[in-house]
């Protein structure tokens, strides 16, 4: 359904006004008042008049239509309110009560009943325990907050009814104005993808900035995500990096990931920006809702102030930008203003004794550099500076210009007085020089994030009466765990493996050995044990004619280890000499299967150098994941040494990532090593966990 009616009501009842000042639905009442040109309609039964406002006995008796209800009564009896609002036909609704899921089980009871009544009757529902919901373009104010929220095209979303108030609270000190301003409360209905939906339609909204503790629809999410940030950016807060009520991990994939590693993939996924603090997702807000992303990574910084421009300098590298060099054209202009003391190299140093004619004519000549994608522009107070003439420069030099130039003014309330002048003209404003530099940062990603081409996941060929067939063996043997004898699974979905021998007895190793032209590689076959190697579980370089003996002693050695752990025999491989990495998944319970890459073998757990990304994998984020761990230069080759088939590397998640999806009873897999080499990647070992 549409929520133009929810930001944008004719009428708005609040059921639930109270004639007593500091109540919740006395609040919301007044604030409708201030703020909202709508027709108004309190609804308490024991009270004639509010506010000067007829007050109903109940939503039954408002006599007109009612676009929006503002509920505002003891969780216990909002069942039947909200029902009584479903039989007047309101379609949108806002629940401001608290005292459901967030306090137990009979909370959670009431929140289910008004979820299943939103849905018989197809309504719209915030909350409950919501702050409420503001839109400035409508003049709706229907919260519990001390004020109204500044006009601006940033429309924001929060699961913390507190954090909306002490926010709305600072934007209104410095100026930051929004569309739409959401108070998610515990999502019973409408959630932070509907949000997403209808504010990618809002010709008023450029910016969608979020504060959430949970994404349960994850994968619409990222599908939705990915289409609106081509349009839309958006930066969201995700507080809470630990994964909690987890079940034990019994592969390498369940011990590295964990639900924040879920989160950082959806959202490069979906082209979401991710801010670590309340901070820094506003600072993002504020530059994306003023200017466009720069055409290159390239930055000038002009300073009156060394220290300021060092500052500015080395965040550069640290958020992935990179300091310009200008053209020989632009430094010559530059010699012709700036004195002897000043340093004409990037970053420019006008020094303290420069005006802001020399300020001016700097920033001018700068802007005019084509190798410059942007200018980090820093002002420490001087006593021939003035700000607001500053404040005037930065402003008509950036309304000349697309390229997106960043100030940096610096000091207390000389700066708090320039913000709002800045703001208003294009030019977001930051007092530290390195949080200016981060801010550009995302400026650029974004960037990159609009011109990316979307890329689809490969529809790969399977033979899926095969996959049943072999699914049916592993369902009817008992086990939820299997080791190399998944290998087969693989082979199905067009994985390449090393071909195994499997014996039960040292005899029958020797004569299987007896086959191999050049040592082998001896595997335990153990359902209980992950990390063979720990134990003594593998042994390479086994020549054919040692394989008896090793074949003994091995399985000794895991009598003595393990003897606790079922051993099914031992496997021999052909030895396959290449870099060693792995490919996992573990199915996350928002997001479904979590694909993991990086090195593998013994060093998986150690290094962690790692990637993920949430199927369904792309080839073109395959190949990100590939490309974004540390030791991707060693795949390349180094020192002479070739390098691995990445291509195949990047088939190998792809082909991964559709058994996960293919497949809800996989909940782990562990392809560990694959081995990968100039001819391609094969699977040397492998461990599957299915449901229970």
């Amino acid at each position: 359904m549409s929520l133009t009616k929810l930001f944008h009501p004719s009428s708005v009842a609040v059921i639930g006004a109270s004639r007593k000042k500091g109540q919740i639905g006395r609040e919301v009442l007044t604030n409708l008042i201030e703020s909202f040109e709508g027709e108004i309609y309190p609804v308490n039964p024991k009270v004639d008049r509010l506010e000067g406002l007829k007050c109903y006995g109940s939503i039954s008796e408002v006599p007109g239509e009612v676009d929006l209800a503002a509920i505002a009564v003891p969780a216990r009896i909002v069942p039947d309110v909200f029902r009584e609002c479903a039989e007047s036909g309101i379609k949108n609704a806002i629940v401001v009560s608290g005292g459901f899921k967030e306090v137990g089980e009979e909370g959670a009871k009431l929140e289910k009943e008004l979820a299943e009544i939103a849905e018989e009757n197809e309504i719209n529902l915030i909350g409950p325990n919501s702050m409420g919901v503001i839109s400035t373009s409508s003049g709706l104010n229907a919260t519990f907050a001390q004020e109204m929220a500044l006009p601006g095209n940033i429309s924001f979303m929060s699961q913390s009814g507190a954090l909306c108030t002490a926010v709305l609270d600072w934007a209104n000190e410095v100026g930051t104005g929004f569309n739409h301003f959401v108070s998610l409360g515990n999502k019973a209905v409408l959630d932070e993808v509907d949000l997403i939906k209808e504010w990618d339609q809002d010709e008023k909204t450029d910016v969608i900035l979020g504060y959430l503790e949970g994404i349960q629809r994850g994968s619409e999410f990222v599908s939705v995500a990915k289409e609106v940030t081509k349009t839309t950016p958006m930066v969201v807060v995700k507080a809470g990096k630990t994964e909690e009520g987890a079940s034990a991990a019994v592969s390498h994939t369940g011990t590295i990931s964990g639900s924040d590693d879920a989160y950082d993939a959806a959202f490069a996924q979906s082209g979401v920006i991710r801010a670590q603090n309340v901070e820094e997702m506003f600072d993002y807000g504020s530059i994306l809702s003023h200017q466009s992303p720069p055409k290159n990574r390239k930055v000038g910084i002009l300073t009156n102030s060394g220290g300021p421009g060092v500052m500015a300098t080395d965040a550069l590298e640290q958020y992935g930008l990179e300091l310009a060099r200008l053209e020989e054209t632009t430094l010559k202009k530059l010699d012709g203003v700036l004195s002897s003391l000043a340093s004409r190299d990037n970053p420019v140093d006008l020094t303290g004794k420069a005006d802001e004619d020399d300020y001016r004519e700097s920033l001018e000549y700068m802007i005019e550099d084509e190798n410059l994608g942007s200018v980090v522009a820093i002002s420490a107070p001087a006593a021939i500076v003035s700000y607001p003439v500053l404040t005037e420069i930065l402003a008509d030099v950036q309304g000349n210009t697309d390229k997106p130039i960043v100030g940096t003014l610096m000091g207390g309330k000389l700066s708090q007085e320039s913000q709002e002048n800045l703001e208003s003209a294009g030019v977001s404003n930051y007092f530290d020089p390195a949080r200016a530099v981060r801010a550009l940062s995302a400026l650029v990603e974004y960037g990159r994030i609009r011109d990316k081409e979307i890329s689809t996941p490969v529809n790969f060929s399977i033979d899926n009466q095969k996959v049943e067939k072999k699914l049916k063996e592993y369902r009817d043997s008992g086990k939820r765990v299997v080791g190399l004898e998944g290998l087969e699974l693989l082979q199905y979905y067009g994985i390449h493996t090393i071909p195994t021998k499997f014996a039960r007895s040292a005899k029958e190793a020797k004569e299987m050995a007896a086959q191999y032209d050049s040592p082998v590689v001896l595997k335990v076959d153990s359902p209980e044990i992950i990390h063979k190697s720990d134990v003594g579980g593998v042994k390479l370089g086994v020549k054919p004619d040692e394989v008896y003996g090793e074949f003994r002693a091995m399985v000794n050695k895991l009598r003595k280890n393990c003897p606790d752990a079922e051993i099914n025999g031992i496997r021999i491989q052909e030895t396959v000499n290449g870099e060693e990495i792995i490919v996992g998944m573990k199915r996350d319970p928002q997001f479904g299967p979590l694909i993991m890459f990086g090195l593998g073998g013994i060093y998986v757990e150690v290094l962690k150098d790692v990637s993920f990304g949430v199927a369904p994998i792309s080839p073109a984020r395959a190949r990100e994941m590939v490309e974004s761990i540390d030791a991707f230069p060693i795949l390349e080759g180094v020192r002479g040494k070739s390098g691995v088939n990445i291509e195949s590397v990047v088939e190998v998640i792809q082909r991964l990532s559709k058994l996960s999806m293919d497949n809800p009873e996989v909940q782990e897999l562990d392809l560990n090593p694959v081995i990968a080499t100039s001819a391609g990647a094969r699977v040397a070992d492998v461990r599957i966990k299915f449901a229970d």
